[in-house]
């Protein structure tokens, strides 16, 4: 091998790659670098776990909410169309006791009312 064939690009980058990896300086940067990039990668895997987490947290918080102000509101409606059509109806068909004391209040409220 002459002088001259160490000058070609391809020689001078193969023989630099070998000089490199067999440079105990330069394969205990390389391995650093691997332990550092694979902590790094492992760390962002992470921390987007736990960020997919807590969108799916806050998204079933939201629907779980939003179902109970429904229930909520719809037994409000419940409650306003059952005064509206007067108590007396549910005692006589035999409601439970609940419901009898609520008949019981809306008739005295209106008795109240009247009066007035």
């Amino acid at each position: 091998m002459a002088l001259d064939d160490f000058f070609e690009s391809e020689v001078a980058i193969a023989a630099a790659a070998t000089a490199a990896i067999l440079s105990p300086r330069v394969r205990g940067v390389l391995r650093k670098g691997a332990v550092y990039g694979l902590a790094g990668v492992l760390t962002a895997g992470d921390a987007i776990g736990t960020f997919a987490r807590g969108v799916g947290r806050g998204a079933q918080q939201a629907a779980s909410s939003t179902t109970s102000a429904a229930s909520a509101t719809a037994e409000q409606a419940a409650d306003k169309l059952e005064s509206m059509a007067g108590g007396d109806k549910e005692v006589a068909a035999g409601a439970p006791a609940a419901t009898e004391s609520r008949a019981r209040r809306t008739r005295a409220e209106r008795a109240d009312g009247e009066a007035s």
